[in-house]
């Protein structure tokens, strides 16, 4: 049996305002936000007395979820904002978006910087291929 779809992604972050206000700047919905814990929760995370505040970000088409999370217990044990490409563990999460530099001229009012410039890649259109920083998230 093969996937059926992709529900989510989940990115810990560091402050759950900034975060939603940065990916509602990108131009995804805010679908919810909750406190989680209990047993159910320590079971799925596997951490045990888990208390978490998540937000579900959803983008334009319906098809995608952000999964935002804040850890209140518990603590954050390493934070990989500026770990380099080729550190283990999760990469990026890529969106396409209309227009490059409209966008990042408005992420850019979030805290969020570009590692190296824009490039276009083989004549396609043009892309940001260097990764946008976020440190305030």
């Amino acid at each position: 049996m093969s996937v059926k779809r992709m529900d989510n992604v989940g990115i810990v972050v560091k402050d759950m305002d900034a975060a939603i206000e940065f990916f509602t700047e990108l131009g995804l919905d805010l679908e919810g936000r909750a406190p989680i814990e209990g047993d159910w929760a320590d079971r799925v995370t596997g951490l045990r007395n888990m208390r978490v505040e998540i937000a579900m970000m959803r983008t334009p088409d319906g098809h995608s979820r952000l999964e935002l999370s804040r850890f209140l217990a518990p603590p954050v044990v390493e934070d990989h904002r500026s770990a380099p490409v080729n550190a283990l563990g999760y990469l990026r999460v890529m969106f396409t978006v209309e227009d490059i530099d409209d966008t990042l001229a408005r992420l850019s009012k979030h805290g969020a910087e570009l590692v190296d410039k824009v490039v276009q890649y083989e004549g396609l259109p043009k892309s940001s291929e260097s990764r946008l920083r976020i440190e305030r998230i």
